[in-house]
């Protein structure tokens, strides 16, 4: 209650924004998302630049027909599997136990 008597318009959702707990949850998801994003956009950049600027390396045979264009392409569908598998590990250990606190307590104050 404010000194004035008026109730509190601030939802059980804002006021667990504003928490500490809320706060390190939201910093551990960007910890992980942010450089693995970086990491992954990079590493596409670098096999388009080299598709588009070092056709020769590109088309360099390495085994009957097969490339290291095809290679690093392929090599792209592998990375993002193991993005996506890394993030889980990361998030059932740092991300989802906090949040699943996060929601007892909000679903305990809304009833």
């Amino acid at each position: 209650m404010s000194s004035t008597g008026e109730r509190s318009t601030r939802t059980v959702y804002e006021e667990v924004q504003d928490t500490a707990e809320f706060a390190a949850l939201r910093s551990r998801l960007r910890r992980f998302v942010f450089p693995m994003s970086a990491a992954f956009l990079i590493w596409y950049l670098a096999y388009v630049l080299l598709a588009s600027y070092a056709r020769d390396f590109m088309a360099t045979p390495v085994f009957g027909n097969i490339n290291v264009g095809l290679i690093i392409g392929l090599l792209q569908f592998v990375t993002t599997f193991a993005i996506t598998t890394m993030y889980v590990r990361y998030a059932n250990r740092h991300l989802d136990p906090a949040a699943a606190r996060l929601r007892e307590r909000v679903e305990g104050a809304v009833r």
